[in-house]
C-alpha cells in the first residue's frame, strides 16, 4: 500500500453528493470493520444490505474514524468543493489520494490543477482496484449516500 497521509473520497448518488476525508492510520484501524462492505447495487436484496450496512456503521461507530465527512444535495455540490479545496490548501504539505465519482472526475480534475497538486494522487472510482483499502473506504461514502437517499425517498 503506497503512503499517503489523507485519502479522500468524493461520490454521489443521484441528488445528493458527498465526500470523505481519512488519516492513513485510521484507515488501516477501520479496514477490519469494513470488509464485508460491498457496492449497494451488486446486493441481491438492496434493502436489506443497507439495514445491515446502517447497522454496522452505527455498532462500529464507523464515522468516527473519518476526520470529515460530509453529505448534501447534488445542488450544493459547489460546498462538497470548497471544503476539499480548503482541506487541499491547509495540507499542501502532504500526499494525498483523492478518488472521484467517474462523473465528477475531469471538473474535479481542473478545479485542484489550480490548487497545484503535486504532491495529489486522483483516481476515477472506476479505477480502483476490488478489495484495496481504497476501494474498500470508498465503500463507506457509497453506502451512506445510497442510505440517506432512501431515506429521502421514504418521506
Amino acid at each position: 500500500m503506497k503512503e499517503f497521509d489523507y485519502y479522500i473520497f468524493i461520490d454521489y448518488s443521484e441528488n445528493l453528493i458527498g465526500y470523505s476525508i481519512i488519516e492513513s492510520k485510521k484507515l488501516i484501524e477501520l479496514l477490519p470493520k469494513i470488509m464485508r462492505f460491498r457496492h449497494y447495487r451488486s446486493a441481491m436484496n438492496q434493502k436489506l444490505y443497507l439495514k445491515h450496512i446502517k447497522d454496522a456503521i452505527k455498532r462500529d461507530d464507523i464515522k468516527s474514524s473519518f476526520l470529515k465527512l460530509k453529505i448534501k444535495e447534488m445542488h450544493k455540490n459547489m460546498d462538497i468543493y470548497l471544503d476539499v479545496l480548503d482541506f487541499l490548501k491547509k495540507h499542501d504539505k502532504c500526499i494525498l489520494f483523492i478518488s472521484v465519482d467517474n462523473s465528477q472526475y475531469i471538473p474535479f480534475r481542473k478545479m485542484v490543477n489550480i490548487v497545484d497538486g503535486d504532491n495529489i494522487i486522483i483516481k476515477q472510482e472506476s479505477e480502483l482496484i476490488k478489495g484495496t483499502p481504497e476501494y474498500q473506504a470508498s465503500l463507506v461514502l457509497d453506502n451512506l449516500l445510497n442510505i440517506e437517499r432512501l431515506k429521502q425517498n421514504d418521506k
